[in-house]
């Protein structure tokens, strides 16, 4: 199967010889600084044949969004065109009410207009295998678009046919403002769209480091920990026909530490290989608690994708401190200095999502030396500066609420008393860094060369 491909279309302005701008001969001088984007949503989409029992094969819809870059302007409705020739053999095409088809397979579309920096649907697209499609037919829809003197990169979303169950999940709500130690609910919703039945449900669960379930571990699940968080893999024995929902109960807490975190969730037909890859060679706890069971549901009026995530945000504090080194030597001499950054809590920091460091340095070389050796996490910014960082989460305790910055310096000349400041970039991060912490007088420190004895 063609890997999953996301599409990401520039315009002219940002690919030069990729697109030409059409239009008048002198474009807007907006679209000079801006940029057409497509994807597509999902990235690529799974049909399913006639059900087991011979109900017709259910529809999915691929959404192409569109987007620009430029925040000041507003680029007006434009033109999306939409290919679905290489589906035709084993698809029908449904257009939506902005598409005008041109024939079975092609149609163009009127896309909406677009504020600054906005993103918006430019076309809905029923997608449903054929009677006669066979398990392994697959194609590509291809599309590009027009706006605001603009043109898109042609793009293209992978579609393919499998006959089997194809299980999704709903969406959890997301969170914010909570507390330590609150508990809350996150019931979702699971569905099969596929065309036949799942008889069993391996369901995947990761809660980071400040999260934690909100009951014990259920006897059909098993558990591991890591610095991050927790994974949990379960076993649910209820079968899951084409076309059925069932409730899954999730209950969570949040932990003293936390602060941003995440929950992680996807379900996939169950099979002995399925969790031996889900273990990945990890050490695993069977759980002694009540059953986690299934239960019958309504249809949910929202999509069922087959791996979600939501973010939890607590109210909480994690204090940064920075500390530095002092170091003596004569001129010529090369001496270890270090600056230290350390998360004394009580909350944990990570980004989890954006993959961002969790704290980020800035560091002067003092008078009179010159960097012989520097870490792999700092980069040079000048002769005399130093940017560092630190991996994307500082824990709250332990090993990894620390960070250190080992240097080597070259003393060139000896000056006594020779210092410079480091610094925690407290509008790094986001949110920024003085949003959580509760003290800034210590987020400075001063590396010193050849302090004085008076």
């Amino acid at each position: 199967m063609t890997p999953v491909k996301k599409t990401l279309i520039a315009s002219a302005a940002a690919l030069g010889a990729l697109a030409a701008v059409t239009g008048p001969a002198a474009a807007p001088a907006a679209a000079a600084s801006d940029a057409l984007w497509l994807w597509s949503d999902p990235y690529e989409i799974t049909l399913a044949g006639p059900s087991e029992d011979g109900s017709p094969a259910p529809s999915q819809s691929l959404t192409v969004q569109i987007s620009h870059d430029n925040t000041a302007t507003t680029v007006p409705a434009g033109t999306l065109t939409v290919d679905a020739s290489a589906v035709a053999s084993f698809a029908e095409v449904t257009w939506p009410a902005n598409c005008r088809p041109e024939n079975e397979t092609t149609a163009v579309c009127t896309t909406p207009e677009l504020p600054g920096g906005a993103n918006a649907p430019a076309a809905r697209i029923g997608l449903t295998a054929k009677p006669g499609a066979t398990d392994g037919n697959d194609g590509y829809v291809r599309y590009t678009a027009q706006a605001g003197g603009m043109n898109a990169y042609p793009g293209e979303t992978y579609v393919t046919v499998n006959d089997g169950p194809a299980l999704g999940l709903t969406q959890a709500e997301y969170r914010t403002g909570m507390a330590p130690g609150q508990p809350f609910d996150s019931s979702v919703v699971l569905g099969n769209q596929g065309n036949r039945t799942a008889d069993r449900t391996l369901l995947t669960v990761f809660t980071s480091r400040g999260i934690r379930l909100g009951m014990s571990v259920p006897s059909n699940c098993e558990s591991t920990n890591a610095v991050t968080g927790r994974t949990f893999l379960c076993v649910l024995d209820e079968r899951t026909a084409p076309g059925s929902y069932h409730s899954l109960p999730l209950k969570f807490r949040t932990k003293d530490m936390a602060l941003f975190d995440r929950v992680d969730y996807s379900a996939q037909p169950y099979s002995e290989q399925a969790l031996a890859e889900a273990r990945a060679g990890r050490a695993f706890t069977p759980g002694a608690g009540p059953e986690l069971n299934l239960t019958s549901a309504a249809a949910p009026s929202d999509e069922l994708q087959p791996y979600r995530s939501f973010t939890v945000k607590t109210v909480n504090q994690a204090d940064y401190r920075l500390t530095a080194s002092t170091v003596s030597g004569a001129a010529g001499d090369t001496v270890p200095a270090t600056v230290t950054v350390h998360n004394a809590g009580p909350a944990w920091v990570a980004s989890l999502g954006a993959g961002e460091p969790a704290a980020t340095v800035d560091i002067d070389i003092p008078a009179g030396t010159s960097v012989a050796t520097a870490p792999d996490a700092c980069w040079s910014r000048s002769e005399t500066r130093y940017r560092c960082s630190t991996p994307i989460y500082l824990t709250e305790s332990g090993k990894s609420a620390t960070r250190t910055f080992p240097f080597t310096l070259h003393i060139d000349e000896v000056i006594p008393n020779a210092t410079a400041r480091a610094a925690l970039y407290d509008d790094a991060y986001e949110p920024a860094v003085r949003t959580f912490d509760p003290d800034l007088t210590n987020n400075t420190a001063t590396l010193t060369v050849n302090p004085s004895t008076s």
